[in-house]
C-alpha cells in the first residue's frame, strides 16, 4: 500500500498492485484496474518511487525471515539426535 494526496489534500491510501496506468496531464491521474481514477498531487515519478519503496520494504522483510541458516542447522541437528534416540 502506498500513501498519496487527492488534489484537495486528502490522503488516499492505495494498493499499487491495482494500478493499471498513470498519466500526466498535466495533474497525475491514476488508473486502477477497477477503472477508479483518482487525480493525485505527486508527479507519477514519486508515485513510482513510492512503490518501488514499498515493494522493496516486502522483500526485505522476507530475506530477514526468522528462521536462520544457524537456527535450521540446530533444527537439523536435534531432528538427527532424535531419530538416532529412537532407532
Amino acid at each position: 500500500m502506498i500513501q498519496l494526496t487527492r488534489l484537495n489534500h486528502v490522503p488516499l491510501v492505495l494498493n499499487s498492485d491495482l494500478i493499471e496506468h498513470m498519466e500526466v496531464t498535466p495533474d497525475t491521474v491514476v488508473t486502477l484496474t477497477t477503472g477508479q481514477k483518482f487525480v493525485v498531487l505527486e508527479s507519477a515519478e514519486e508515485v513510482l518511487d513510492r512503490i518501488i519503496e514499498f515493494r522493496r520494504s516486502i522483500v526485505s522483510g522476507v530475506a530477514e525471515c526468522p528462521l536462520r541458516h544457524q537456527d535450521y542447522k540446530h533444527l537439523v541437528t536435534t531432528a538427527n539426535d532424535l531419530d538416532e534416540s529412537n532407532g
